[in-house]
């Protein structure tokens, strides 16, 4: 079980480092920065780590001590990709999980198309062997929304609706500070 324990990791304003991917550590590399004095302990698992000397709460969340500057645009990944694109295919439209997606290159990369924002699109496997080679024009398959580089607001909106993980409780004051509130 403590195998898999991970570490939340907050900047100094104690928000996520990044959302998509969320901003993770392995409690022992957790167990380090706070050895070196790097970041500040916000919640612990109840689970204690044990050496021969000590005893101590694994962190389940974490804050640098040092503010790091975001990144304008978000990670060109594959999950972003899905996230922009709603899990949806761009071709015909059936929305998936993450593991019945493809990507497509909508110019094909034998043909000069590049692997980024404006040139990929979340496709699902049918449509894109159907597509093969070719453009959308010539495949006669139309993009339902043209590929584009998102913002990282946008994924954030958009990461509760499809992110179904189970968090933990000392987690979510963190991972949804600027989400609506309840009335």
């Amino acid at each position: 079980m403590m195998l898999d324990l991970q570490t939340l990791v907050l900047n100094a304003d104690y928000r996520p480092l990044s959302y998509n991917p969320l901003s993770l550590w392995s409690w022992k590399d957790a167990f380090t920065a706070l050895f070196l004095d790097r970041v500040t302990l916000v919640a612990s698992y109840d689970v204690e780590a044990r050496s021969p000397s000590r005893s101590l709460k694994v962190p389940s969340v974490v804050a640098l001590k040092n503010y790091v500057a975001m990144a304008r645009s978000p990670a060109f990944t594959r999950y972003n990709i899905y996230l922009r694109d709603t899990f949806s295919c761009q071709y015909c439209g059936i929305r998936l999980p993450a593991g019945g997606l493809t990507f497509d290159h909508v110019v094909p990369r034998s043909r000069g198309g590049q692997s980024n924002w404006e040139n990929v699109v979340a496709a699902c496997s049918p449509c894109n062997l159907r597509k093969a080679n070719r453009t959308p024009e010539e495949a006669e398959m139309p993009l339902l929304n043209p590929p584009r580089r998102p913002s990282r607001y946008e994924l954030h909106r958009r990461q509760p609706e499809f992110d179904h993980r189970q968090y933990h409780h000392t987690w979510m004051d963190y991972l949804y500070w600027d989400s609506e509130l309840e009335t």
